[in-house]
């Protein structure tokens, strides 16, 4: 391709910024966005300069149309990747790619026998927190423990879909983020544990106001981590930590404070800071799609950490350890 036609499906922050770095990009050209209300829909596209349309249907039957980008609520991510794959389109989704893992595995079987790229973006790889880690982990030896853990306090708990179970999914299969950047450092996982704590809002029980899911994972490689996700009106202090410990050292990730330990002492881990990651992952995608260049996170990786957060679902439903394949 010399130059990709663009259809958007999302309105929000995510479709913003994604819609920025393809109209700055002179190798796509964004034509059309659909969004699940009219006004913000028409507000977005007058926004860009591009044009509304009713529906997300229109989006994926628009023949013009080479790639569609998914950037709505994770509950229609599956329903729409599976519609633009099987009219012909190039796909890239934010994560996760679908709230169902047998749907998810079929998707990767759809864009694969029509050759088409199926794009999961993951931006936490490129990230400086990420980087940083994958950078040092030789430094500690062999990992034992992780422990990850955000707490996000908001109060109110906004009335955002984010808090809508039937929108958002489970949180380590909404969150999805979390689960992945472990499996992409660590390999594979043997089996996990896992408790949820959700409170309802009294007035408007569709939404939650408090969300908190612990979870434990077992990996091949005999490592154990520890995954904390919360968010909502049952926290008071923010949380985003990262703690390993190896066979010759440890690596600790707590806001401004990221230090390397070992048996020669302490350092401080420069972390770069979270900008422009939209751009980057957009700038890959299309690479890829105009000359080839490899994509920096593959699918079938995105939808192996899907199974291990559909895991963590089964065992919080279950309160019994749940083994993986």
């Amino acid at each position: 391709m010399m130059n990709v036609r663009v259809g958007l499906v999302g309105t929000g922050y995510a479709a913003d910024v994604r819609a920025q770095a393809l109209k700055a990009d002179t190798r796509s050209q964004l034509l059309a966005v659909a969004g699940q209300s009219i006004d913000r829909t028409s507000a977005f596209a007058e926004r860009h300069g591009i044009a509304s349309v009713e529906s997300w249907l229109d989006i994926v039957n628009d023949e013009k149309l080479d790639l569609v980008v998914v950037a709505t609520v994770s509950a229609l991510h599956g329903e729409v990747a599976e519609a633009a794959l099987n009219a012909g389109k190039h796909v890239v989704v934010e994560y996760p790619l679908s709230l169902d893992l047998a749907q998810a595995e079929r998707l990767l079987a759809i864009a694969a026998a029509k050759n088409l790229l199926l794009h999961v973006e993951h931006i936490e790889l490129l990230g400086g927190l990420h980087q940083a880690m994958r950078s040092h982990l030789p430094s500690i030896g062999t990992p034992s423990y992780v422990s990850y853990r955000t707490l996000n306090p908001q109060r109110p708990a906004p009335l955002k879909w984010t808090y809508q179970p039937a929108l958002f999914g489970f949180p380590f299969c909404g969150a999805l983020s979390r689960v992945h950047r472990l499996t992409n450092l660590f390999g594979s996982v043997r089996a996990v544990d896992c408790c949820t704590r959700v409170v309802k809002r009294v007035a408007q029980p569709s939404f939650n106001s408090s969300i908190l899911s612990s979870g434990r994972l077992q990996f091949v490689s005999g490592m154990i981590a520890e995954l904390t996700y919360g968010k909502g009106e049952g926290f008071w202090a923010a949380r985003r930590d990262v703690e390993i410990q190896g066979s010759l050292g440890s690596l600790t990730f707590v806001r401004n404070e990221d230090l390397l330990t070992t048996a020669s002492g302490t350092q401080i881990i420069e972390v770069a800071p979270r900008k422009g990651l939209f751009v980057k992952d957009t700038e890959n995608v299309l690479a890829y799609l105009c000359e080839g260049s490899p994509l920096y996170v593959s699918s079938a990786e995105s939808v192996y950490a899907l199974k291990v957060g559909d895991a963590l679902r089964r065992a919080s439903e279950s309160g019994q350890t749940v083994s993986l394949d």
